[in-house]
């Protein structure tokens, strides 16, 4: 018998590589998707935050310089360098087509205004939440 200098993987051992490559795919994948929905909340929350801050800097800063503590008015929110110093920031639950940027006049925390508007706010009240139903995201 004469032996053959032959060079690459058998049969056997790529059904085994490509079975190892399966099961870290079905590993990866649903944690893949829980670090999107993770990441999307987070981005959020972060936007609500900067939201209600800039509205209770704003209150505050209305109070002392004219004595009377005001929320700032729907317009007044909308406008860049009147409460916030950048363009309201995105809702990431609301879809594109439906202004995720823009803000909607709300009455009822939770409660979504009609199909636009990435953020719902209360004027009399200085209230601000998001303006979409995704579970839990109203809780905030």
């Amino acid at each position: 018998m004469r032996l053959t200098n032959q060079k690459g993987f058998t049969l056997i051992e790529l059904v085994i590589i490509i079975v190892v490559l399966g099961i870290l795919a079905a590993v990866a994948i649903p944690r893949y998707q829980d670090i999107t929905a993770e990441a999307k909340e987070a981005s959020g929350r972060a936007a609500l935050g900067a939201l209600r801050s800039g509205i209770t800097i704003f209150y505050a800063n209305k109070a002392v310089t004219t004595g009377t503590a005001t929320w700032p008015t729907l317009a007044q929110l909308a406008a860049v360098d009147t409460v916030m110093a950048q363009a309201i920031p995105k809702n990431p639950f609301q879809a594109d087509t439906n202004a995720p940027d823009s803000i909607v006049t709300g009455v009822t925390k939770g409660v979504v205004v009609g199909t636009r508007g990435g953020w719902a706010y209360k004027p009399s009240t200085g209230e601000i939440w998001p303006n979409s139903n995704v579970s839990g995201e109203n809780a905030w």
